[in-house]
């Protein structure tokens, strides 16, 4: 950010002539506009030569001109560069003479500038004039060498300086690591951050190893290399992160958890959870973006069918009973519940949550952070809530026997509880819960619906070809007879500059198991989870591989895609 223009220059220059008096107005509210220096403005639009600024301003003010050009910038004082106030107020400092600082500047009346290095450095400042343009490429000569080594040509100066570090963050970083050399650290590390939000990612890798310093954007499921910073900055970015996410910066031996929280806008705020880890060449800093804003939980963009949909909502309009929800980390799961709760959220029902963290904030809905150090559990806070007169609870996991046997409790007693556990399938969530210690019959009894799902990166639009497979091929890929007959048209991803590698965004992909009567004698019976599935897809179940085949059938993802989250 540049100082306010001077009036005192467009007074003198109209004075002279050399511009009228209506346009120093002009030109003067224009480059404040641009919060430019009156100078950098009337060179930069060709209204004078930066020449003959600089030569009035010398017979003008009385001030020596110096030819910048033939001055050697290496010999510059590196202490005396403080980019700053550099930046700020479009000088530059060039050399000592005794107790006197000598500052090149294109504007001889920019006292504010002499002052300000005088006070920072102690020193008497007297002016040197030069001329703007050989002071512009000068000054960014000096500073282009930091940001180079960083990458950091393309920042975006207006979104840096939208980003603030909110809550008490802030005020701690003015006491740790504010030397002037880590600036540009601050910066890049905006950078990236600003980065990772812009392009959609879930979490961010900052991978020190030996020879190499790695960044890595996980968009879409995938893990993209982002940047590959000097080597010796690692401990600078990890001291920089755990700052920003309040952690202690001497220890370096043990993992820390933090979370930093980024206000991007007066209406809109980023949630990051930070995470450290000591490996042999320095700290790993994994941080998830918990960005509850960009959640749609909308059911029609989740990826159902028809089908599976309308199965979904009958599950959630029962006053009671268990819905469970499963998948790996990462899966949508969350999203999927949430778009659940959002349906149910009315001024008619109590709803509370315990969650582990809590991603998505959802007015109307009491949300709790389990704390296990605290010795808030997931089943402690699900103990309070069947105190709290609920209608509906959401527990983040089911991890333990506890918990699941408060959750079976809960639904018993005219309760709707939503939950998720950690299984491939919808059929193995059953046997999970059977081999957890939980009764066969209370399982029958209180499971509504099981569904597990995946997350597919969808093809771009833009660019998404068409791909041949032979017909015998695909009843190998598991496509039936009746679609072969009807005809089936892939597409494979391309890339083009409106997507990742040919893919834009995901779609979920589900296997939606409803409890009958035959599943619930299989489970009375200890039936094995291949049991529990062949019934299941007799009475209409279609698994994870058969939905994700129909993804690809209409053309919304590519078989590649399907092969790779589901198996055959």
């Amino acid at each position: 950010m540049t100082s306010s223009p001077h009036s005192g220059l467009a007074l003198s220059l109209a004075a002279s002539s050399l511009i009228s008096e209506s346009d120093s107005h002009h030109y003067l509210s224009q480059a404040r506009a641009q919060r430019k220096p009156l100078v950098t403005y009337l060179i930069e639009n060709q209204i004078l030569a930066s020449k003959t600024l600089a030569e009035f301003c010398e017979l003008e003010y009385g001030v020596p001109l110096l030819d910048l050009a033939a001055f050697d910038l290496a010999e510059i004082p590196q202490k005396y560069l403080n980019q700053k106030l550099i930046e700020k107020h479009h000088v530059l400092p060039i050399y000592t003479q005794g107790h006197t600082l000598y500052i090149a500047m294109s504007d001889p009346t920019n006292v504010a500038a002499l002052e300000d290095f005088g006070f920072s450095f102690g020193l008497h400042t007297e002016a040197l004039l030069v001329e703007e343009d050989k002071l512009s490429q000068a000054i960014a000569k000096l500073l282009e060498s930091e940001h180079d080594a960083l990458g950091m040509d393309d920042i975006d100066e207006a979104e840096i300086s939208a980003l603030e570090v909110a809550d008490e963050a802030s005020r701690l970083d003015e006491h740790v690591n504010t030397a002037d050399d880590d600036a540009p650290i601050v910066k890049y590390i905006n950078k990236i951050l600003m980065d990772a939000i812009r392009q959609g990612a879930s979490d961010l890798h900052f991978e020190p190893y030996e020879f190499k310093y790695r960044i890595r954007f996980r968009i879409d499921g995938i893990l993209h290399e982002a940047a590959t910073p000097p080597v010796n900055l690692a401990s600078r970015f990890a001291a920089r992160l755990k700052v920003m996410a309040r952690l202690d910066i001497a220890e370096r031996r043990l993992p820390q958890d933090g979370r930093i929280k980024l206000k991007l806008s007066r209406n809109r705020s980023m949630d990051m959870r930070v995470n450290t880890l000591p490996t042999m060449w320095g700290e790993k800093v994994v941080i998830r973006l918990l960005d509850s804003s960009a959640a749609r939980l909308n059911i029609d963009q989740l990826g159902f069918d028809e089908a599976q949909k309308q199965q979904y909502l009958t599950a959630l309009a029962k006053p009671q009973g268990m819905i469970l929800v499963t998948g790996p980390t990462g899966s949508g799961k969350t999203v999927s519940l949430y778009t659940g709760l959002n349906i149910l959220n009315t001024q008619e029902v109590n709803i509370s949550t315990a969650e582990d963290p809590v991603e998505i904030n959802l007015p109307g809905v009491n949300q709790v952070q389990v704390n296990p150090k605290a010795g808030l559990t997931f089943a402690s806070a699900l103990r309070s809530f069947l105190r709290q007169d609920p209608d509906i609870v959401m527990v983040g996991e089911i991890r333990d026997l506890e918990t699941a046997e408060i959750a079976i409790k809960a639904a018993q007693t005219g309760h709707l509880v939503l939950s998720t556990l950690h299984t491939n399938s919808a059929a193995e969530t059953l046997t999970r819960m059977m081999n957890m210690g939980v009764p066969a019959f209370n399982i029958a009894s209180s499971v509504t619906l099981i569904m597990a799902q995946r997350l597919a990166r969808k093809l771009c639009d833009h660019c998404k070809e068409p791909e041949v497979i032979p017909e015998a091929e695909l009843f190998t890929l598991g496509f039936s007879s009746r679609q072969v007959a009807a005809g089936i048209r892939l597409f494979k991803p391309k890339g083009c500059k409106e997507c990742t590698g040919g893919y834009k965004g995901r779609v979920g992909i589900y296997e939606i198991l409803l409890m009958s009567e035959n599943i619930a004698k299989l489970i009375m019976q200890g039936a094995n989870s291949l049991q529990i599935a062949a019934i299941a897809q007799e009475e209409g179940m279609h698994t994870l591989r058969l939905s994700g085949l129909e993804k690809a059938r209409l053309g919304v993802t590519s078989l590649s895609e399907i092969n790779r989250i589901t198996t055959n």
